[in-house]
């Protein structure tokens, strides 16, 4: 106010919320988000069905795809989902305790902020409280031989328990993720590095997920660009071309005028002599399987195929470099630069149908660096949860090759730290001991969860946990919430195993973005529907405020 007259420094019809009106807003919207995949975690949580405006359905209790299908408005709301992306990138597994953690830290801390307990305060007690807790997971965790494929696999079969696929259907997308894993990792700085990018993952559907294979070399959702072409091609040498096998187009417009239809006759057949040029190259190099990532001229597929020659165009630019890592091939651009030390070698190219399409399967490579996974199923909802499944298990299997290191599931790693933060809370001291104690007891959303999802006693369940950890007997740490036995129990001896990067990822996210959500006091929002110069009364952009129009 000056002199008694408002001073307007926003937009009209842009709202600002401020202070504890802030703090409610933004605290209620994490939450919300929270509690949508609370109920999905753990071996024994429930499914969504989800619908979109074209009446699409997804059935899935996987964390991420339930909050990338929710159109969710809210600017904090949108900060929880980014936790759950981040997580799914970076460890695969995970995405629902890191939300869950999250929503948790930003209800516990309503408390202390209606006791004046201030937001920063709160967010230096947050950041010293996870990274202790990083520390604790390091402390408690255990090195994994990852030679021995028994463990590898259980931690593959620890991401996919709770997914909507069976037992026998579970051990068999584990096998399939380790074996696949194994074979794309690589050497690098003393250690071993997985990069599942190299791994193309198809669905057909059809059969059942037992079915599912994998493939030591590359399988592509194409067919030959000829049906005269042979089927099968034994002792494949592949050339990988990525430019256009056709006339090329000028650059700009031209226009050719011919009078005399001899000189026509002398167009076609130099046109005609180009195209078999690029044929002849083709096949001088001694390749007899051809990979374009672009078009292939009708009359250059003709003599491909008189010269016993198998073609696929429109190839993806990074299936092309998935095979170059399978085959040993190099991408050629010029075709004079083809030679046949540039091939790609594999025993065999063929064409196979599988359900309703033809499928061309690269097979027999020698120590390939790329390899294909064919996912099978009964429907199309079965199949899709099968891939999230199979990510999950890809993705956890890469971290712990690279990691080899690994914690105990089922709650038992949050208790561990919630008991050792409230002990260490104390050695710091003032209001930030007060965060730190928060912070431990947000942990133990995740046993409570589990047990809650369950059906167990929650109070029971927690208060049997805490003493069998406090107890300092051999293996106590390794106590969880047993979901198939309905007791506590110990995780290890049920080869409930997961990567630590899963841990400290989730830790780490969900600390900082319910710090960064407890730091904004100010909350300002433009009229949605407002144009930039000003716009209506109303800010209905000039369609007078109409219904519908915001």
């Amino acid at each position: 106010m000056l002199a008694g007259q408002p001073v307007l420094i926003l937009k009209e019809g842009t709202e600002a919320t401020k202070g504890r009106d802030a703090h409610s807003s933004n605290i209620a919207a994490a939450r919300a988000v929270a509690d949508a995949v609370k109920s999905t975690l753990g071996p024994k949580g429930m499914d969504k069905m989800l619908v979109d405006s074209l009446g699409d359905i997804v059935i899935t209790n996987d964390g991420v795809t339930i909050l990338k299908e929710l159109d969710i408005e809210h600017p904090a709301a949108k900060m929880i989902l980014e936790i759950a992306k981040t997580q799914d990138d970076e460890c695969g597994d995970g995405t629902t305790s890191a939300v869950v953690i999250a929503g948790e830290l930003l209800k516990k801390s309503e408390q202390l902020l209606e006791q004046k307990v201030h937001p920063t305060i709160l967010a230096n007690g947050f950041r010293l409280a996870s990274a202790r807790a990083i520390k604790i997971l390091s402390n408690i965790s255990f090195e994994i031989n990852i030679e021995k494929s028994d463990m590898v696999k259980k931690i593959a079969l620890t991401a996919m328990t709770g997914k909507s696929v069976g037992i026998n259907d579970r051990e068999k997308l584990a096998d399939v993720a380790e074996k696949a894993v194994r074979q794309i990792s690589k050497k690098s700085n003393g250690g071993l590095k997985a990069d599942i990018e190299d791994i193309i993952v198809e669905k057909k559907q059809g059969g059942s997920i037992v079915d599912t294979e994998l493939v030591l070399g590359i399988i592509l959702d194409k067919e030959r660009v000829n049906p005269m072409m042979a089927k099968v091609i034994t002792n494949a040498k592949i050339a990988l071309i990525n430019r256009a096998l056709e006339i090329k187009k000028t650059e700009i417009d031209a226009k050719i005028q011919i009078r005399d239809p001899a000189q026509l006759q002398k167009f076609l057949r130099e046109e005609e002599k180009t195209l078999r040029a690029l044929a002849d190259k083709i096949k001088a190099s001694g390749a007899n399987v051809v990979i374009c990532e672009k078009g292939i001229d009708d009359l250059v597929q003709h003599y491909l195929t008189n010269d016993g020659i198998f073609a696929v165009h429109r190839v993806k630019k990074e299936d092309m470099e998935k095979i170059a890592k399978a085959t040993g091939a190099t991408l050629i651009t010029n075709l004079d630069d083809l030679k046949s030390n540039l091939l790609g070698k594999a025993t065999t190219v063929e064409e196979r149908k599988i359900a309703n399409s033809d499928m061309t399967f690269i097979t027999g490579c020698k120590n390939p660096k790329a390899v294909s996974i064919l996912i099978r199923g009964g429907t199309e909802h079965v199949i899709t949860e099968a891939e999230r499944a199979l990510h999950d298990a890809l993705k956890v299997v890469s971290v712990v090759i690279e990691d080899g290191k690994a914690v105990v599931g089922g709650g038992a790693a949050e208790i561990e730290m919630a008991i050792k933060l409230k002990n260490y809370a104390a050695t710091v001291g003032g209001r930030e001991q007060l965060a730190i104690e928060l912070f431990a007891e947000a942990l133990e959303i995740i046993p409570i969860t589990l047990a809650e999802n369950a059906g167990m006693d929650t109070i029971d369940t927690l208060i049997t946990l805490k003493n069998q950890h406090e107890s300092k007997k051999k293996n106590s740490m390794n106590f969880g919430v047993g979901v198939y036995q309905n007791k506590v129990v110990d995780m290890r001896s049920q080869n409930v195993i997961e990567p630590l990067r899963v841990k400290t990822q989730a830790i780490a996210s969900a600390a900082e973005v319910a710090t960064m959500i407890l730091r904004i006091d100010d909350m300002i929002a433009a009229k949605k529907g407002a144009p930039s110069g000003g716009g209506a009364p109303g800010g209905a952009g000039g369609m007078g405020g109409m219904p519908g129009m915001m």
